[in-house]
Formats: C-alpha cells, structure tokens, sequence
C-alpha cells in the first residue's frame, strides 16, 4: 500500500467527479457490481479460506446473499432518497412566508471504513456501497488476515467501471487507520469491539470527525410462559453455534419466566450437548475460561459440557449455564464465542431489569405470545428487537441497524443507513419584496410579536383567530 495520505488525496480527487455524476450513472456501476458478485460469489466466498465452525454454504448466506440483497435496496431506492426534498407550505410559520425550501442530500466526501474480522464480506461490503451510492469515496481498513476479501471487492467494484481510486484498500494494523484519520477523512464507519471504538472515537476527537459506531453487544433473549419452546431451542441452538459464536448479535443471555425455567433448561441442555466443538482464537477462549470460571464460583451450574471438557481454544464446545447471578461477569461481556447463560425471573419486569444490567443494547429477541412479545418489545432497549426469531431479521436490507449505550451510535444498512452517508445542505429562496426583519427593532415590534404568538398558541380557537386577525392588521399598517 501507498503512503496512506497520498491514498486519501487520490480518494478525494476521484470523489469530486463522482460525487458530481448523476445518481442514475453511480447506480449503473453499482449494478453490474452486484451482478457480478453473484456471478463470482464461490470464489468471493473462497477468499475466506478455510473458516472453523462455518461451512461455504453459511458463507453464501450470511455474507454473500446479503451483500446482495443490500446492493439492490439501494439500486431500489437510493434515487428517491437522495433526491432534493421541497418543503412544502404546510405549516409553514409566518416569519418564514415568501420562503421556498428544499433539503439536500449531499457527499461527505472521503469515507473510512474499518471493517471487523467476524463478517468481512457483508458488514464493510454494505456499507461501502452505501457510501459510494451517496457519492462518496469508500477506503477500507480490512480486519487482520481480512484483505483477500476486501481486494476482491474492489476489483469487482473496478472491473464494473469505478475508479479504483474510490476503494483503496489500506494495510490490516491499526496503524493504517490512524494515518487515515490523521490525513484527514470526513467520517470513519467502525464496526468492533466498545474497546476499539473508544480508541477510534479518541483519534477522531481533534478533528472533530463525525462517525458511525456499531460496537460489541451483550445480546439478551427473553423467554415467556407461552413461548413455543420447541421454536425457541432451536433458534437458540443455531444461533449459539452461527459463526462458530462470532456473531455481535448472538444470543448471550437467556432470561425464562420461572414458572418455564426447568423444562426449558432441560431441553436447552439437551440441544447444546450434541453441538459440535468450534475453534476461537485462544485470547477469546482464555477470556471465556475466565469469565466461566467466575460465573461457577458464584453459584452457577454447567449444564453442558462437562467441566472438564470446555474452555479449549482448537475444540471449544458449547457452553451452556444456569443460576447466573445478575452481577456475574457474563452478564455483561462481549464474548465472541459460543456460551450462553440461562437466568430465572419471575416475571416480564424482571426480565427488563435483568436486561438494564448490561451496558449493551444491540439486539434482543422475545419468544412468546405475539401481542405480548410486542408490548414488551416496546420497552426493552436495544437498537433492534426480533420477536419469536433470532438474529435473521436483521439481514433485511431494508432495516436500518445500530446499537445504543456501549454497543455504540448511528446506523449502517437501511435507509438510514444510506443518508448517514451524506451531509444535510437546505437551500431557501425568498420571492418578493417584503423583508421586515431588515427593518431597525421598534418599540411597537413587542406587541407585534405578542400578537403572533396569541395567534399560534393561545388556549382557545377563538383567541387564536382573534390574535391573527389583529396580527394581519397590524402588518398592514407596518407594510
């Protein structure tokens, strides 16, 4: 890779012809892109290697299709949504009268995007075609031994007729992002741990950098009496297992109505005793050994594997467990590996304090009757909330997606997501000739406002009229 500022000025000259083609000529791009990532999609997938816990076909799922899907949205619909937006005379304010306005959507201009290791086709492919929709360049920071995806991308993205210059591709270490952001990007799109977006967020600060954060989650799952238990082991079994546990939406902790609690640890146990072991990285399964060392010491039961099987980095089997206690360590960890803790509570407000505990809200799934799932939906928080299905939702490309407290800010995917991309700009023309604003303040002016006010917002429909008629009066005069 080039000296990187040099890079992000090549990004940036490249951008202005961009960002002033049409909508319809960047979509046209964008298209014979997507269309190529399906002609290629095995070897785009390929570009993985060899992933423990995850066969070429959850690839082409969970990476691939989606990517995808999320191409054609936008193909879809970028056009509307960037397009000038007149704003209309409906409830225009008198002050403002005469005024016509539109608001804009416009390219920042150079966009970082610093992709994570779990998801390194689809997480930084969508939101790379997002900014290049808004006009924007894209340079994208791979996660370490991520570049061979990230290098396929971009030549198919260059063979569809892009400048190559609007997607370098910069070196793995961190040190490639920080000379991005030194050289000076205009919004840098995280997708990591709470640890490193703290790091990100301190390097942006001095310039003052605006930036999407989609950090780590603590996801929670709550199970009430009436849920379909069948349905929600088995979502649970796949999500523990999705990804080898590397997934930032995966279920984490599980809170069950008491009256469900033993049956539904039974048949969880059952599930989970015939999954397979998965390989983590032995930082990750030092970091689970000890938080599930601490969640025993603490009175909690393992209810599968045996003790002493779990904890290996190149065989790490499932862990399931029950009798966490609410301030166990587990609660409130971003573990990229597959353990799930199982909670007791007495009821639905027990469940939403237990979910209050953790500094995370990025997901939530609810298993359950339907209009109470949906009632209790609207009270947990969390960036996105599934309701008798567990993290597949969140694929729709229509959906924006983002988290709150430590699981970050702003949206990727989506609508949102797309106009996150772009910089807000309104324009207003003012026709005639009446412009009493230039006029030097009058003692008078007091009781002319007064008036306007009484006109807007006094108690009575009758006061109101009354205020606007003398407030019509009185600009007579005035004029």
């Amino acid at each position: 890779m080039a000296d990187v500022a040099q890079v992000i000025a090549q990004a940036r000259e490249a951008q202005a012809a961009w960002g002033a083609a049409s909508i319809d000529a960047r979509l046209a791009v964008l298209r014979r892109a997507r269309e190529a990532i399906a002609k290629h999609a095995r070897a785009f997938a390929q570009t993985l290697g060899d992933r423990p816990g995850r066969a070429l076909s959850e690839t082409y799922t969970a990476e691939i299709v989606t990517l995808g899907d999320c191409a054609l949205h936008l193909e879809r619909n970028a056009r509307h949504l960037l397009a000038p937006k007149r704003v209309g005379r409906a409830g225009r304010p008198m002050l403002a009268m005469g005024l016509t306005s539109e608001i804009h959507r416009e390219p920042l201009g150079v966009v970082l995007v610093i992709a994570p290791s779990n998801y390194p086709i689809f997480l930084p492919g969508a939101q790379a075609l997002q900014a290049l929709a808004a006009g924007n360049a894209c340079v994208l920071k791979p996660a370490p031994n991520c570049s061979a995806p990230a290098q396929f991308f971009a030549r198919l993205l260059a063979d569809a007729g892009l400048d190559a210059r609007l997607i370098p591709v910069l070196d793995e270490g961190p040190e490639a992002a920080q000379a991005a952001i030194e050289a000076g990007v205009d919004k840098v799109v995280l997708t990591g741990s709470a640890q490193t977006g703290a790091k990100v967020l301190a390097a942006l600060a001095p310039r003052l950098t605006p930036s999407v954060m989609e950090l780590s989650g603590c996801d929670a799952v709550l199970v009430l009496a009436g849920a379909d238990l069948d349905l929600t082991v088995r979502a649970l079994r796949w999500g523990l297992r999705l990804n080898a546990g590397a997934t930032c939406i995966g279920p984490r902790r599980v809170f069950v109505e008491a009256s469900e609690a033993a049956e539904f640890e039974r048949r969880m146990a059952e599930a989970v005793a015939g999954l397979a072991p998965v390989a983590v990285p032995e930082a990750v399964a030092a970091k689970a050994r000890a938080l599930l060392d601490e969640a025993l010491a603490q009175g909690a039961k393992l209810l599968v594997p045996g003790r002493e099987d779990f904890g290996r980095a190149e065989a790490f089997k499932p862990a399931l467990l029950s009798g966490v206690a609410p301030a166990c360590g587990l609660g409130e960890a971003d573990l990229f590996a597959p353990v799930l803790s199982i909670m007791s509570v007495r009821d639905e407000a027990g469940m939403l304090e237990a979910c209050e505990r953790s500094a995370y809200a990025l997901g939530a799934s609810i298993f359950g009757p339907e209009a109470r799932a949906r009632e209790l939906a609207g009270r947990v928080r969390a960036g996105s909330v599934s309701i008798n299905d567990l993290i597949a939702p969140t694929a729709d490309p229509r959906l924006p997606f983002g988290g709150r407290g430590r699981s970050g800010f702003g949206v990727t995917r989506g609508d949102e997501g797309l106009l996150e991309m772009t910089a807000v700009k309104c324009v207003s023309v003012r026709g005639g000739s009446f412009r009493p604003h230039y006029d030097d303040p009058r003692p008078e002016d007091v009781e002319l406002f007064q008036t306007y006010l009484d006109s807007q917002h006094a108690e009575t429909a009758g006061a109101r009229w009354k205020a606007w008629m003398a407030l019509l009066a009185k600009l007579m005069k005035r004029r």
